[in-house]
């Protein structure tokens, strides 16, 4: 499970300045959208129901100000977040995203998210966006899915 996860969020180098070509991930299984918004993510730690990661923020991720644009975040909150719960196949219900800080371009950034409960095939994760270096929260977000499990057949 381990594996599966971290080769889930680490899909390229961490050459973050560098734009993917579409013709560069073809056969990859991800999505352009995937490589260009999580490229770069190093996962630290994976228990059950646990994912720790770190991020640090890159250029192509800021809004004009200079800080992680919003919809970054909610990325990250739906990929970390997803990711720690493992089924066939997950679709999110419903994300909830409070954005308590900012994150400027270069600053480390640590993600961690924590499966909150199942019921059936719904659940429930906790994703909290943090700076690495001061510990100040830039963002908490829960996520809901539905994951199809894997036929009894």
């Amino acid at each position: 499970m381990e594996q599966r996860i971290r080769e889930y969020l680490q899909v390229s180098d961490d050459n973050e300045e560098e734009t993917p070509r579409v013709e560069g991930f073809a056969g990859t299984g991800k999505s352009f959208y995937e490589i260009f918004s999580l490229r770069g993510i190093r996962v630290n730690r994976v228990d059950p129901g646990f994912i720790s990661c770190s991020f640090k923020v890159p250029l192509r991720l800021t809004d004009r100000e200079g800080n992680l644009a919003n919809g970054a975040i909610a990325n990250l909150v739906d990929e970390v977040g997803g990711a720690v719960v493992q089924s066939l196949m997950n679709v999110s219900v419903d994300m909830s995203i409070a954005f308590l800080s900012k994150a400027k371009l270069g600053e480390e950034l640590e993600i961690t998210s924590r499966l909150l409960g199942e019921i059936g095939s719904y659940k429930g994760t906790i994703v909290v966006v943090r700076n690495k270096i001061t510990g100040e929260i830039i963002a908490e977000g829960r996520h809901s899915l539905f994951g199809r499990q894997a036929s009894k057949l």
